[in-house]
């Protein structure tokens, strides 16, 4: 999400030299944030996108309590925005634009993420106003974007950790000891984090009611953004620690000590608040604002302490630098694979997806093998797409 061009603009330089090149561009920004940041969206359109049920456990989504990989990916590309948020204000400020000027940018921002995430949730043909999902990924990053630029402006450090603590403490207290209406007090009356009978589900379900992924809650609900604006301030003090004088060598340092600090804390208040992507429990923040700090700290030392750059960067900095479009492209074309019918001849009517996997891919090894080598074309295809984009120096920023 890094921000030098707005959400309309898009950037292009001649596309001269070595296809395989390093834009300069790239060069002179944090390097290992663009790689992180296409690691991950390379990440994310490999768990959306199984091809069937029989994906390995890493590529799937934690039932309910608990973690796995892929629950992990969203919360990175949280924490990427709150890196990525530091150094975009400091040298929009630094050209001399005002606050207001700024702020005006974040919220114009916020609505056209917030708009195209509604704009997938309906697409290609579900976009009957009663019934279209209001939630989702892009909503959630466009609502802690927006409420994360505006405490960054209007705080500093100490201002921004106390937020975060209200953020984990506030949303533990509300989901632990405050009643869910109809159903009682959980670990009395009803069980913590129960499905369905937890305060997150009956609030999404009072206001958003046939509106909701998952008919009776949404993991991307109302709630449970609370926690989630967490995620994205861990990545912006991640960003002031980045951007400050200390040495390289000690910014890595404190980046993977606290890393593993965060992942410790994480799996010890799970203890009692049980990890939870689905709900975004306070204890899964710190364990995957931990993960992502290690793993940011490790493209850092690569990246930009012993300066391992080159071509092997491409295909990832190819996501890393239109993140986006890939991350848009890729719902837009399994929406598209979903809903386009391929009639067999034995009357039987499919959708081109299933069709594409049946024909194409199942006959290639175990359902779990299929499914991944799936997974690995399809994020190929986008790439390409990207890689093309890429290739011609046009640079989309939302």
């Amino acid at each position: 999400m890094s921000s030098s061009i707005s959400a309309t603009e898009t950037t292009a330089t001649p596309a001269t030299g070595n296809l395989w090149t390093v834009p300069q561009a790239a060069v002179e920004r944090l390097m290992s944030l663009d790689v992180f940041r296409g690691i991950t969206i390379a990440g994310m359109i490999l768990v959306n996108n199984n091809g069937d049920d029989h994906a390995y456990w890493p590529l799937k989504h934690s039932h309910w309590n608990g973690w796995t990989p892929t629950d992990l990916v969203f919360p990175f590309f949280l924490f990427i925005v709150g890196v990525s948020m530091t150094f975009s204000f400091a040298s929009r400020l630094k050209r001399g634009e005002s606050t207001g000027r700024l702020l005006t940018h974040i919220a114009r921002r916020a609505v056209i993420i917030f708009a195209l995430g509604v704009f997938l949730n309906g697409f290609p043909n579900q976009f009957n106003p009663a019934h279209i999902r209001i939630e989702g990924v892009l909503q959630r990053i466009a609502a802690c974007y927006l409420i994360a630029a505006v405490v960054v402006l209007w705080t500093g450090t100490r201002g921004r950790v106390t937020v975060i603590a209200a953020c984990l403490i506030g949303y533990w207290i509300l989901m632990r000891f405050v009643p869910v209406p109809g159903f009682g007090v959980p670990t009395h009356a009803i069980p913590l984090l129960d499905h369905d009978r937890n305060l997150a589900a009956w609030l999404d379900r009072k206001l958003l009611f046939g509106h909701l992924y998952e008919g009776t809650r949404d993991p991307e609900g109302v709630l449970s953004t609370i926690p989630a604006i967490a995620t994205t301030l861990i990545g912006v003090l991640t960003g002031d620690w980045l951007r400050s004088q200390s040495s390289a060598r000690r910014k890595l340092q404190w980046m993977l000590i606290l890393g593993v600090v965060l992942i410790v804390a994480g799996k010890l208040w799970g203890i009692w608040f049980p990890i939870n992507k689905k709900l975004w429990t306070s204890s899964y923040v710190l364990f995957a604002g931990g993960a992502a700090l290690v793993g940011l700290g490790l493209c850092y030392w690569l990246l930009d302490i012993k300066q391992w750059r080159g071509r092997w960067t491409m295909p990832i900095l190819t996501f890393g630098m239109n993140s986006i479009v890939a991350y848009a492209f890729s719902e837009i074309l399994a929406k598209v694979l979903d809903a386009w019918a391929v009639h067999l001849a034995t009357g039987e009517v499919i959708s081109a997806q299933e069709f594409l996997f049946r024909r194409f891919f199942a006959p290639l090894g175990s359902p779990p093998n299929a499914s991944l080598i799936y997974s690995l074309a399809f994020v190929l295809v986008c790439w390409v797409v990207a890689w093309i984009l890429y290739r011609k120096r046009i640079f989309i920023k939302i």
